[in-house]
């Protein structure tokens, strides 16, 4: 699972085009293959353009070895004065035994925290000092990868920072180190797996699917009971064998002189030893003889859910081309044969899903239906039976293998937006396939692809092939599991207050030291000064009024454009809230002059994606296109603005999909106390307090004039504004967004500003029977984001809680306790209000303990913040700049800020004057005023049989317990 939770998956699953990363247990997730790398330096192309008439497109790159096995790959990038490191070995929970479990994914935990040279901390507090994007890693079946993107004078520093890592790292692994990283682990496991709707069903497919032994068999976590077993020496033995040069690939991307890094890379990496000899492992594809129908009974599930798996072919096989392409066409859209059947005509689910999950030793394609409450997996099963009988009859189109080739290679190129996309790709390819410059046949492969070869792997892996068969439905409901299933074995842990010991890992260990050739003591001086590059910003205004704002950016072919619509969700009342969700769907479904089908499919003809959403304060059209193609993508997003469908029949569906996501959140622990919380900081009367989904009743009530209403009332020129970053020019983009400012005459709009009346301060607690984690939310209304108040708070936040593993919440809760995987506070605003709020999830033993510690940490804040406190923030928060507006989504967030607020370009300039004049005296008034637990609201969402008593006995104040269903800001005797 992600270490750090914010991290995005789209650059680690997006890099592999012919695949669908379906897990993976991350601080991340790609999956690679470890291959013997090449010993001459070179400089080749790596990526080639997917059709005759797209521009061509190249990543250039060097390679060279070590003496001691490590491979390096160098990539130059000078759009950003960043550099992206990444270390990634090959070892991955398939190098485990049974038995022995995890240690892969426990070593990417371990890795971050300390090691001989850096000391306690590690790269972590490195990484807060020096603007990191913060130390984060991944782990999956075949690979841990460890990576940040840091300003470019940083590289010595996180050269030096990684060679620690495996050369100088180990012994500071002491018992009491292992012992509180088993709890972090253990926490991440109930928070990602057992605490939540269907978390067991990727353990359970893969038990049945592979054979017992086979490496694929256990999930990449591990389990519980091996965590527990496992000795320092099981851990120490495994580090020495897989964590070695020979075993590993750095990279380097950015902007850096490639003849200076690779001394570095020497220096720092030269004298590490070679381990012994790793040979690839086999592959090792599953065969069934028979179908395995299993079923589990599931605490949080409240809708039924089938998955099918049926084993398949390894990553880069040939066959795994043509299965990405089946796997899309079978599933995804609307002319897909499994929508169109189980959404469309039997209307049995709102959504199918199907991906191939490819890794090195063997592969598996999975199709997962999750059925409307009540919903019988039989006729689920017998709907699947019958798109499949669709497909044989009609195969795949010309048309639909275009689409989602252009699709390919629009998500290609995204994915290379930052330096450490780009070094992935090549760490990728290079691992999996030898040779870094595989995209070209990647690539190549994916566009061979024929109609002849999807039918083929159809009937060679899937029609009429044993699969596995896995039916998760809601407790006392095991009638609606597909027939003649039998139950699986899922270990279900049991809440036990006090049965596991505290931990302490804070004591300084004792050990001896590795000698090295070099002083490695010191951290090394940063090297040339990196300044903050800002974007050079295009402004105008349409003849209809909308303000545009634009950045030039061709290093990617291609466009990124969003149209704001300042209202949303504000724009409700509270009788029915979901009016925006359900207009903004409406829209994506079909125009005046296109059935739902036709505009989607022109759409992705073009290599586009075009979304619409209503958020708390805006409606907003979102557009991605290849750059050759926006004036046609431009046209088609005019088509759906003025010229709305309002299809009955889509309303329906989308009625009935919006009413399966509030039933699925109805037992989800995470999304209760974000329902809850909401209402307790807004108030009942707040539309604020809602969700934008709306309720049950609510969005039961909606009809189709209201949303013609919603549509005619509030979407105007008057309060929108335009954004666009890419691959095309000012004059270009102002040529097309004319035609739609003749067509879309402006009209008054009021945007309303919904008071909020919070809760009390105070305990809250709202039961959730059996739950393995208590999810915490504490906070309290706070300032706008056009405050005097707002940035000041934004840095004193920093080292309590906005630091990630830097900051005092982090260290104390999960890095000294082991209490938790991830808790973080955060300052949030708009235009006319905000709030301070701290959210995590806790091991259900130690929730008192956890609200105990977490006010404690509050109340001690202020008068214990530093200079070096102050210090550390400011470096971290200036030097952090030069990374952003690296993403082509940094800068079109940095044009929407500049449009809503009124900021200049350059505000990033005005922040870093605010961190240099910050001081001690300022923080301390800052946490004074919008921090002090006093002032909080206390929500805990958890098992109540065990938990609600113990709370009680905090002496913190008697908690009210809510309704989960119907919660209200309003105090009540229970």
């Amino acid at each position: 699972m992600l270490r750090n939770l914010t991290a995005s998956l789209a650059l680690l699953t997006a890099v592999a085009i012919p695949s669908l990363g379906l897990i993976g247990c991350d601080r991340s997730k790609p999956e690679m293959e470890q291959v013997a790398p090449e010993p001459e330096s070179r400089v080749q192309t790596s990526a080639q353009s997917t059709s005759e008439s797209a521009p061509d497109f190249s990543i250039d790159y060097q390679q060279f070895q070590l003496d001691n096995g490590l491979n390096v790959l160098f990539h130059i990038d000078r759009s950003d004065p960043v550099v992206a490191v990444s270390l990634t070995a090959h070892v991955g929970s398939a190098r485990e035994k049974e038995g022995r479990t995890g240690f892969a994914h426990l070593f990417e935990h371990l890795l971050f925290l300390e090691s001989e040279n850096l000391g306690k901390g590690g790269l972590d507090a490195m990484s807060a000092r020096i603007g990191g994007s913060g130390a984060n890693g991944s782990t999956s079946r075949d690979v841990t990868n460890y990576y940040q993107t840091v300003p470019k004078d940083a590289l010595e520093k996180m050269l030096w920072a990684e060679a620690d890592k495996l050369g100088w790292f180990i012994n500071t692994v002491t018992e009491p180190v292992l012992a509180k990283e088993k709890q972090v682990v253990k926490n991440e496991k109930r928070q990602s797996v057992d605490n939540r709707p269907y978390g067991h069903a990727q353990y359970v497919i893969d038990r049945n699917l592979y054979p017992e032994g086979h490496p694929y068999s256990w999930q990449v976590i591990g389990s519980l009971e091996d965590l527990d077993n496992a000795t320092l020496d099981d851990v120490k033995t495994f580090f020495r064998r897989w964590y070695v040069p020979n075993n590993v690939t750095l990279v380097v991307a950015g902007d850096f002189d490639p003849e200076q890094a690779k001394e570095l890379v020497q220096k720092y990496f030269g004298e590490i030893p070679r381990g012994e000899p790793i040979e690839r492992a086999p592959k090792q594809p599953a065969s069934l003889k028979e179908t395995k129908r299993r079923y589990y009974e599931d605490n949080f599930a409240r809708q039924p859910q089938l998955t099918l798996a049926w084993p398949t072919v390894p990553r880069y096989s040939a066959d795994s081309y043509p299965l990405a392409v089946l796997t899309e066409y079978l599933s995804d859209g609307k002319r897909a044969p499994l929508y169109r059947v189980l959404v469309e005509d039997q209307q049995l689910t709102p959504r199918v899903s199907m991906g191939a999950y490819q890794s090195e030793l063997a592969g598996q394609v999975q199709l997962e239906v999750q059925a409307f409450a009540g919903g019988d997996l039989d006729a689920v099963y017998a709907g699947i039976q019958k798109a499949f009988a669709l497909f044989e009859k009609e195969g795949i189109a010309e048309q639909d293998l275009e689409r989602i080739k252009a699709g390919q290679e629009v998500a290609f190129y995204n994915s290379l937006s930052s330096v450490l996309g780009k070094g992935f790709q090549l760490a990728q390819y290079q691992i999996y396939a030898n040779d870094p410059g595989y995209v070209s046949e990647d690539i190549a492969r994916l566009l061979a692809v024929t109609a002849e070869d999807v039918k083929r792997v159809y009937q060679k892996y899937i029609d009429n092939k044993p699969f596995v068969a896995v039916s998760f439905v809601p407790k006392g409901e095991k009638a609606l599991a597909l027939a003649d299933s039998t139950a699986a074995e899922v270990v279900e842990e049991q809440i036990v207050n006090g049965a596991e010991e505290a931990v302490d890992a804070s004591a300084l260990a004792e050990y001896e030291k590795t000698p090295s050739k070099i002083d490695r003591n010191k951290e090394p001086a940063y090297g040339e000064p990196a300044q903050t590059a800002v974007p050079e910003v295009w402004q105008s205004e349409l003849s209809n009024g909308i303000e545009v704002y634009g950045i030039d950016n061709d290093e990617v072919p291609t466009v990124n454009f969003s149209l704001v619509i300042d209202g949303g969700q504000l724009q409700e009342s509270i009788d029915k809230t979901g009016v925006a969700n359900l207009t903004a769907m409406l829209m994506e479904r079909g125009t005046k002059n296109r059935t739902p089908e036709e505009l989607e499919t022109a759409i992705q003809m073009l290599g586009a994606n075009i979304s619409v959403s209503a958020a708390r304060d805006a409606f907003r059209f979102d557009v991605t296109t290849l750059a050759r193609n926006f004036d046609e993508v431009f046209a088609l997003l005019q088509e759906m603005l003025l010229e709305p469908r309002w299809d009955a029949k889509e309303l329906v569906l989308a009625k009935k999909s919006v009413l399966s996501q509030i039933k699925r959140a109805e037992a989800e622990p995470n999304a209760i106390a974000s329902k809850t919380f909401a209402r307790l900081l807004h108030g009942d009367d707040s539309i604020r307090g809602y969700s934008g989904t709306g309720t049950e009743e609510s969005v039961a009530a909606i009809t189709m004039d209201d949303l013609k209403a919603y549509y005619k009332n509030y979407l105007s020129p008057s309060v929108a504004r335009a954004h666009v970053v890419g691959d095309i020019t000012q004059k270009q983009f102002l040529a097309a967004a004319e035609k739609l400012a003749k067509q879309w005459p402006a009209k008054p709009v009021e945007i309303p500003d919904p008071q909020s009346e919070p809760a009390e301060p105070g305990i809250y607690f709202v039961d959730v029977p059996d739950a393995k984690q208590s999810v915490l939310r504490i906070g309290r209304p706070a300032m706008p984001a056009v405050s005097d108040d707002y940035y000041p708070a934004v840095f004193t936040n920093y080292i309590l809680g906005g630091g990630g593993f830097a900051s005092r919440l982090m260290q104390q809760l999960r890095e000294g306790k082991g209490y938790t995987y991830g808790i973080g506070s955060s300052v949030s605003a708009d235009k006319t209000g905000g709030q301070f709020a701290i959210g995590t999830s806790v091991r259900a033993n130690v929730t008192p303990e956890s609200v105990q510690l977490i006010r404690d940490i509050l109340k001690q804040y202020a008068p214990t913040y530093t200079e070096a406190d102050l210090e550390n923030s400011r470096s971290y928060l200036v030097r952090a700049n030069t990374r952003a507006f690296e993403t082509a989504g940094a800068k079109l967030g940095l044009l929407e800020n500049m449009s809503k607020y009124d900021w200049p370009a350059d505000y990033v300039r005005e922040r870093e004057a605010i961190a240099k004049a910050m001081t001690v005296d300022k923080v301390q008034n800052i946490a004074e005023t919008y921090m002090q637990p006093g002032s909080m609201i206390w929500l805990v969402v958890g098992d109540r049989a065990t938990q609600l008593e113990r709370l009680e006995k905090l002496g913190l104040g008697e908690p009210t317990v809510l309704d989960k269903d119907k919660p209200t800001a309003k105090k009540s005797a229970e």
